[in-house]
């Protein structure tokens, strides 16, 4: 044999055995459609999938499930996730409704494009996947976790002439409108007693290095991340694995842009359809102080549906399912039957 031949037979061995180092997208993609014990965990096939072209060239992939003349149920998931993250939703409502989730850009399979990343690119990437992908005439009940729902604060501010043309409903889950590197408690010594300087945090966030996985990690995962008093092991490797599933460039970016955001209280103040907060008691990379604090903001204008509050980390969605999707089948009864009632509330949210 040549020297080339074993040179190509020992890559093709490398190629098999280390499938994370040689093809990092598709070991990222394997991570997305792994298969879980719990079936609530594993991707369902959609119906259909389609692309949602932004003006600056990102292509979004957005997924389609259950019955298309159905009503709307749109989900948009937060950092360093993807459409699978929201698996517990996707099969616990696609018999009965039109699901539609997309990657934002950088995340999953869709592109980064052109744009320097701020709340205005993920409002106008949340507005493409409207126009393109949602039926016109059929408004849809949007839900955003995390990033997802500052994407949906920052749609209905520089899309506010929309909102109630596109939306129905709104539900925004462990999210903020701004502040994280000021309150966020996930990292040790950030936001404590004694403070950590954010220049070196910051510093770190921007290197792109794909994170590990195994049981340390894991633990991680659960003990910040998660409630770690009632998180389970497949809870943490769920998300973790979501989470390693991300282009460590794309979540490198993301996450220093992320510290950076102060988008306000303008998104909130220009919702104008009922609108349900979930927050996490025990959420340390996004205390539930900050969902309070959305809550309040659309209780004085009339635009507060609820405030759950939930037993969980930051994976509200992800640790307590059945309540997670209990407060979605009672926002999507009541956004198709139209009973909110809109009379502005005098006091703050509890």
């Amino acid at each position: 044999m040549s020297a080339g031949g074993s040179g190509a037979s020992l890559l093709n061995v490398t190629r098999s055995r280390l499938p994370g180092i040689v093809r990092p997208a598709e070991a990222r993609r394997r991570l997305r459609t792994r298969q879980w014990e719990n079936p609530l965990y594993n991707s369902r096939p959609p119906e259909r999938e389609s692309w949602a072209v932004t003006d600056d060239g990102a292509r979004l992939r957005v997924h389609h499930y259950g019955p298309q003349d159905a009503p709307v149920l749109l989900l948009i998931h937060g950092w360093s996730c993807c459409i699978e993250y929201w698996n517990p939703q996707i099969n616990a409502f696609a018999e009965n409704y039109h699901v539609i989730a997309y990657d934002q850009r950088g995340h999953g399979d869709s592109t980064w494009g052109t744009r320097k990343f701020d709340s205005d690119v993920l409002a106008d990437d949340l507005q493409a996947v409207v126009e393109q992908a949602v039926p016109f005439g059929t408004p849809a009940v949007f839900v955003g976790h995390s990033m997802g729902g500052i994407t949906v604060q920052a749609w209905a501010h520089r899309h506010r002439d929309r909102v109630e043309e596109r939306a129905t409903a709104l539900v925004l889950a462990n999210t903020t409108w701004g502040g994280i590197a000021e309150e966020t408690r996930v990292l040790p010594f950030l936001n404590a007693p004694l403070k950590a300087p954010l220049r070196p945090i910051q510093a770190a966030l921007s290197v792109p290095v794909p994170l590990p996985g195994g049981r340390i990690a894991e633990n991680l995962v659960r003990s910040r991340i998660l409630n770690r008093r009632a998180a389970t092991a497949d809870h943490a490797a769920f998300v973790l694995a979501m989470s390693r599933s991300c282009n460590p460039a794309a979540r490198a970016k993301t996450a220093v842009a992320l510290t950076q955001l102060a988008l306000g209280p303008v998104g909130v103040e220009s919702i104008t359809v009922p609108t349900t907060v979930i927050g996490g008691r025990h959420d340390l990379l996004l205390p539930h102080a900050m969902t309070q604090r959305i809550a309040h903001a659309l209780s004085v204008r009339g635009y507060l549906e609820e405030l759950v509050v939930l037993d969980t980390g930051h994976a509200s969605n992800v640790e307590a399912v059945d309540d997670f999707n209990a407060e979605l089948h009672r926002v999507m009864y009541t956004a198709t039957s139209g009973t909110f009632d809109r009379t502005p509330l005098t006091g703050a949210a509890s």
